[in-house]
């Protein structure tokens, strides 16, 4: 199995491969059969990449994300738009509007905008209402977003765990049999590979609270110390609110896709697991600013006192 790194996204990637034995995809048009990626197969990763940059990242002037929020009208979503806003919607519901892709506007209020200002602008800015400020409509063109007014999204909840679905599944469609992509925490495994991953401790990243073993599945993490800034300022926020959320500090999930596992990984801090688990088959790990660990009962691994 061989490994590629690299950074993207602001973040550093690793994709461990090992490829098909013989047929069309050996070679310059596929992962080879000592399992090296080719310069076509690392073409094909980096321009999946910056095509979903492209359409989602709020950080980028010529993205599509920006583009609806400079004004209303009706915009044609890529293919991509539906797993990601259907998981997105659910999770809204199973929230109480907790989680929101309509809090752009709230993170740029904290200072978590474009330019990396990290400076609040003033007293926290609540989220707009889901029905009031978006609607979705499929129509022979695609999936098609109607917004009456600007509206500045933000996928950082389940978006990066999507983007590593959408690498790892062109890497098994150029032939790849074992494939790990770990795009800074949020991983996914492909094939029989098991791997054992420790579950960094956000108040000393020396230290681990746990391992969890992670086979044909994805495991994702979040942190309110991986972008804070401030005085309990963070980018995982209460959409109903605008404000960071408290008490849970980090949570990780596994699940059958990384889109599941980042998105499930973010809802945790808002609401409890037993209520997520009527509808998502997943393992799960709280961590507490009071030092308090709790974890599912059927969890890959163990989680250290």
């Amino acid at each position: 199995m061989a490994s590629s790194r690299f950074d993207a996204i602001g973040v550093p990637w690793r994709l461990d491969v090992s490829g098909a034995h013989g047929g069309e995809h050996d070679g310059e048009h596929g992962v080879e059969a000592d399992g090296e990626l080719s310069d076509d197969d690392l073409a094909a990763v980096h321009a999946r990449i910056e095509r979903f940059d492209r359409d989602w990242s709020r950080f980028r002037t010529d993205s599509l994300v920006s583009r609806i929020a400079r004004g209303a009208g009706s915009w044609t979503l890529p293919e991509d738009a539906v797993p990601m806003l259907d998981l997105y919607r659910e999770l809204h519901d199973l929230t109480d509007g907790r989680l929101s892709p309509l809090a752009g506007a709230s993170l740029e209020q904290l200072g978590y905008d474009a330019t990396y200002r990290l400076e609040p602008r003033g007293a926290p800015r609540a989220a707009p209402r889901w029905g009031d400020a978006l609607s979705l409509r499929e129509t022979a063109a695609g999936l098609v977003l109607d917004c009456p007014a600007p509206v500045l999204l933000d996928v950082g909840a389940a978006g990066k765990g999507y983007l590593v679905d959408l690498v790892g599944d062109l890497l098994q469609a150029r032939g790849a049999i074992e494939t790990v992509v770990d795009a800074s925490g949020d991983l996914r495994c492909w094939g029989e590979r098991s791997i054992r991953v420790a579950l960094e401790n956000p108040a000393n990243p020396a230290k681990a609270v746990g391992v969890v073993e992670v086979r044909g599945a994805a495991l994702c993490g979040s942190a309110s110390n991986r972008r804070a800034w401030g005085d309990g300022l963070h980018h995982i926020v209460d959409a109903t609110t605008g404000r960071p959320v408290g008490g849970v500090i980090a949570a990780w999930a596994i699940a059958e896709t990384a889109l599941l596992a980042d998105g499930l990984a973010t809802a945790l801090f808002l609401t409890e697991p037993a209520r997520l688990a009527e509808r998502f088959p997943f393992q799960w790990v709280r961590l507490f600013d009071d030092g308090r660990l709790e974890g599912s009962p059927d969890l890959s691994g163990e989680l250290f006192a």
